[in-house]
This record gives C-alpha cells, structure tokens and sequence, in this order.
C-alpha cells in the first residue's frame, strides 16, 4: 500500500487521505479504492473528496486508475 500511495501521488498529484478497500480482481491484478481531497475549504467539513479505483498488478505497481465519485466530506451515502 505505500507503493500505491507513491505512485498515486506521483501520477494524479493527489495525496491519498485514505485507503478505502482493497478486493482481487479475476485475473493477477488488484483494485484498490482509495480517497482523495480534491478541494481544501473552510471549513474541513466543506472539503471535496473524491473515490478513485485503483488497478494494480502483481508486482504492485499501478496500470490504471479511475475517479467515480466527489462529495462532501462527512455526508453519509445516501
């Protein structure tokens, strides 16, 4: 996981706030979720984040990654 915090960071030049899941795909590579701060506001409660899907393969280095979804920090899903 600190090698996909590397290379996210590297890649998107975002720092990822938190691991969100991590589940094996078919074939030899993993996906990984993870959260991101997209916009600093003041408040923190305003802040954006965002969820990206994480690919990584076998070695642990990272093929591809995908942002879904932006919301509000601290809203519950609906």
């Amino acid at each position: 996981m600190r090698a996909v915090r590397a290379q996210f960071t590297d890649l998107s030049g975002e720092d990822i706030e938190r691991i969100t899941g991590v589940h094996k795909d078919d074939d030899s590579t993993w996906t990984v979720g993870v959260e991101v701060v997209e916009i600093r506001m003041v408040p923190d409660t305003a802040d954006i984040l965002a969820q990206y899907d994480v690919q990584v393969d076998g070695e642990g280095d990272i093929v591809g990654y995908r942002r879904g979804r932006r919301y509000l920090r601290g809203r519950a899903d609906g």
